[in-house]
């Protein structure tokens, strides 16, 4: 008589559905392609500008070769202003081992490199690098970081206060006290405005949601308002234009994208373009460049945006020649 086939026991008949499963799973999984690329990108807080860097890193991966979906894995996470968060996202990133990480903006780019030594790192809109100690020095001095900085021309950003309001005497300034390179503008700024004529008058926010209490601090104070390309500040930058309506008191920005969002004007950079100098720079570490090969860069494209409604709304004409010098006049 041929041998009965042994009875299934009970843990046998309990593994039968999990074993079913598992190799239907793994037949309808996809095959990674083993050439498959992974960027994770973050940054501090989502906004026009870090928005554009992160969408011009994207564009110039693909213009390289490197799709998401075929062979590149893109991630992307925001820390919604929080630096907290930003370290939780740095280590997760550097647990999951991508080919690059890309931080954008300081407090990210900070949360990064103190996370990995070893990990390639490309930071992007990142005013000053050495300040935030992400690198030792402008040129390529080894280590597994290097990036694209978004230096503003200050001296250049005085001139064109002078331009917007001729009769300013008093700069206000509102800043991050907690931000490495938003400290290092205002520095700069003090000593750049004696040059100009000019007096700066700080005005701190520690928070996002300080950052309309700073400026209603500012008047009576100051002249015009000038704001950087502080996260916190372009985070809650319509507080600062509600502000500067009701005061009749003109706002100046370095960032060109505040300008739609009722600056007077600004002189700044395109943050997509400044992205795809910074996905350039990740191609070339993806082909097998070493980082710290490779010295940071600054962008030399500046654009100058301006807003004549906002202008008017906020107390003043801007003069035809500066209206016509710009690039952009937002209607």
């Amino acid at each position: 008589m041929p041998a009965l086939p042994a009875r299934p026991t009970r843990r046998t008949l309990a593994l039968l559905p999990l074993h079913a499963a598992l190799a239907a799973a793994l037949a309808f999984t996809p095959a990674v392609a083993s050439n498959t690329k992974t960027v994770a990108v973050t940054a501090i807080v989502e906004h026009p500008a870090l928005d554009a860097a992160r969408d011009g890193v994207r564009d110039e991966l693909k213009a390289a070769g490197f799709e998401p979906g075929r062979n590149l894995r893109f991630d992307y996470q925001s820390a919604q202003g929080n630096t907290g968060t930003a370290a939780q996202i740095a280590r997760k990133y550097v647990g999951d081992r991508p080919d690059v990480i890309v931080a954008i903006a300081t407090p990210s780019a900070q949360a990064v490199v103190a996370a990995t030594r070893d990990i390639p790192v490309v930071f992007s809109a990142v005013t000053d690098p050495v300040a935030a100690k992400l690198v030792k020095g402008w040129d390529a001095a080894g280590g597994n970081v290097t990036g694209v900085s978004d230096m503003s021309p200050l001296a250049r950003h005085l001139e064109l206060i002078k331009q917007v309001v001729p009769a300013a005497k008093r700069v206000g300034v509102i800043y991050s006290p907690g931000e490495a390179n938003s400290v290092a503008i205002v520095e700069a700024l003090k000593k750049a405005a004696p040059a100009a004529g000019l007096v700066l008058v700080e005005a701190a926010a520690s928070r996002t949601v300080d950052v309309p209490g700073a400026a209603q601090s500012l008047v009576g104070k100051a002249d015009v308002i000038y704001a950087p390309t502080d996260n916190n500040v372009m985070s809650a930058f319509e507080g600062i234009v509600r502000v500067a309506q009701q005061a009749k008191l003109p706002v100046v920005a370095a960032d060109t994208e505040a300008v739609k969002r009722g600056a007077v004007a600004a002189l700044g950079l395109n943050y997509y373009d400044l992205g795809r100098q910074t996905g350039r720079l990740v191609v070339r570490v993806l082909n097998g460049e070493a980082p710290g090969s490779i010295p940071a860069q600054v962008s030399q494209t500046f654009e100058l945006h301006v807003n004549p409604a906002a202008a008017q709304r906020q107390g003043l004409t801007l003069a035809e020649d500066l209206v016509k010098a710009a690039k952009v006049v937002v209607k």
